[in-house]
């Protein structure tokens, strides 16, 4: 059953089942269910990952499903970590969900990251983002941070020993600037991010490719440009 389901990627030359293997043994976790979030718990979840962890203290409301694809009207009201959970389940059952309805703080940060393979930082505020790179620094764990506001995305890799945020941006950007509540954000731009999150995630844990490290890359979805920056 397992090699019918994941036949197509082990088709792939540095996959194969000693790949797929990998992945099914691999934990990461996703700070954030919402925009960024749900196409990552979904591409994960079809990939095979073994388990994924999800944080969320937030409850679903109508004004996310214009973008958070991982929840359905139905869900209104529910925390994001349950909803989000069963639409894992119905892709893959085989997959472990580890949910925790809590505030990322900190005072869990280091206990909740600690068991997991790597970090994706899927949430909609700097504040968390910040928190979430630091630890993982004192942490030595890899992690994939993305944002997205209006029609543009912004995602970069962090490793034990090369660039992080804070090497970017050294202050945290000032968050009324960058509220989405107030100036708008594409519908799909969190589904284009959120892939390419998924996407470093399993480049990771497969050891192929280049993964998005000392560098910044931003993709403009108005006019369908892309950039890398080196840091």
């Amino acid at each position: 059953m397992q090699k019918a389901r994941y036949e197509r990627q082990m088709k792939l030359d540095e996959v194969g089942w000693a790949g797929q293997e990998r992945l099914m043994k691999s934990k990461v976790l996703i700070v954030g269910t919402g925009g960024l979030g749900s196409p990552v718990a979904l591409y994960l979840a079809a990939a095979g990952v073994g388990t994924i962890g999800l944080i969320d203290s937030d409850v679903v409301e109508i004004s996310n499903l214009q973008r958070q694809i991982i929840h359905t009207v139905a869900d209104i009201g529910k925390p994001k970590v349950e909803s989000a959970y069963e639409k894992i389940h119905a892709q893959n059952p085989d997959v472990e969900v580890r949910r925790y309805a809590v505030r990322l703080s900190e005072e869990n940060v280091d206990d909740l990251l600690a068991d997991y393979d790597f970090i994706i930082e899927a949430s909609d505020n700097f504040a968390t983002k910040y928190l979430v790179n630091d630890a993982c620094v004192r942490l030595r764990k890899p992690l994939a941070i993305g944002s997205v506001f209006r029609y543009s995305g912004q995602l970069m890799t962090i490793l034990p020993d090369t660039a992080q945020l804070r090497d970017l941006f050294p202050e945290q950007p000032d968050a009324d600037e960058v509220d989405c509540s107030r100036f708008g954000l594409l519908a799909t731009l969190p589904g284009i991010v959120g892939s390419m999150l998924a996407t470093e995630a399993l480049k990771y844990i497969l050891g192929v490719g280049q993964l998005l490290t000392n560098q910044f890359f931003t993709i403009d979805t108005q006019y369908l440009l892309a950039e890398k920056f080196s840091a």
